[in-house]
């Protein structure tokens, strides 16, 4: 396991203890669990730590069943997350952009090296985690000029902070400050994990192709992938149109993520989710 999943796992056993159970006694912890007043998603992922640690130490126990609704990942729209970016320092602005042009796994981004990316042709390979598929990707002119503004100090791009969780929490600071300063709490919704959901429904709404966004995940099974289907159902309304003739202005669009539509008079018609 990641020392950050063992920390998080931890610090989910302390709680029970403070609130009185004795992780010796499995119908001590199923009573402290079952009074909280915790969602039906936190219950189950402290049944979840405690049964790795009951495992461990050889306690046998009837483990309790809490189903979380599933829900529909909150997917922000462009001008949202490129708003978060801009509110950012150049180390949290570059973290997210990478996310975004990515979707990796924030574990993924934070241990990237200096060799991982090759500045020349534009491209990072990304090292899996949770047993996904190690990745490589197109990025863009603008990220790279981002992480041309970092220093260089160690083997990790962003090994300025000490562990993912410090990235993490001073994600969340500047945050707040965006929400306040443009007066929109959508923004309070989107976390490291959100780009990769916001990424994961811009390439089906543009390909259609599900083993491509299963690929570019990174996942292994199918069933993880189906959900972003169900989420691409954007009205006319929330799209930018754009016009180009020239080769470079299509080059441009292009870069910039926008999907072509179609030729007309000799122009040709690109439109991108706002």
């Amino acid at each position: 396991y990641k020392e950050s999943t063992i920390t998080d796992r931890g610090r989910r056993l302390r709680r029970l203890i403070k609130l009185g159970a004795n992780l010796f006694d499995p119908e001590s912890v199923k009573e402290v669990i079952a009074n909280q007043s915790w969602s039906e998603a936190r219950k189950e992922a402290m049944v979840y730590t405690y049964d790795l640690w009951a495992k461990w130490v050889g306690i046998k126990w009837e483990r309790p069943s809490y189903k979380p609704p599933r829900k529909l990942p909150f997917i922000p729209l462009e001008r949202e997350i490129d708003d978060l970016i801009a509110s950012c320092n150049k180390y949290i602005a570059t973290f997210l952009q990478m996310a975004k042009e990515t979707g990796a796994r924030a574990g993924e981004i934070y241990n990237l090296k200096w060799t991982d990316i090759d500045f020349e042709n534009g491209i990072v390979t990304v090292v899996p985690e949770k047993g996904s598929d190690p990745r490589a990707f197109k990025i863009s002119g603008k990220l790279i000029t981002m992480l041309n503004k970092l220093p260089r100090n160690g083997d990790k791009v962003f090994g300025h902070y000490g562990n993912l969780n410090s990235l993490r929490r001073c994600f969340e600071r500047y945050r707040r400050r965006a929400a306040d300063k443009f007066g929109n709490p959508r923004l309070l919704k989107i976390s490291f994990h959100t780009l990769r959901h916001w990424k994961a429904t811009m390439e089906y709404a543009k390909t259609k192709d599900i083993l491509h966004v299963m690929k570019t995940l990174g996942h292994r099974r199918i069933e993880n992938t189906l959900i972003y289907t169900q989420l691409v159902k954007f009205e006319s309304d929330e799209y930018v149109c754009k016009v180009a003739k020239e080769p470079e202005e299509i080059a441009k669009l292009i870069e910039a993520g926008f999907e072509y539509i179609c030729e007309h008079n000799r122009l040709k018609f690109f439109r991108k989710r706002k």
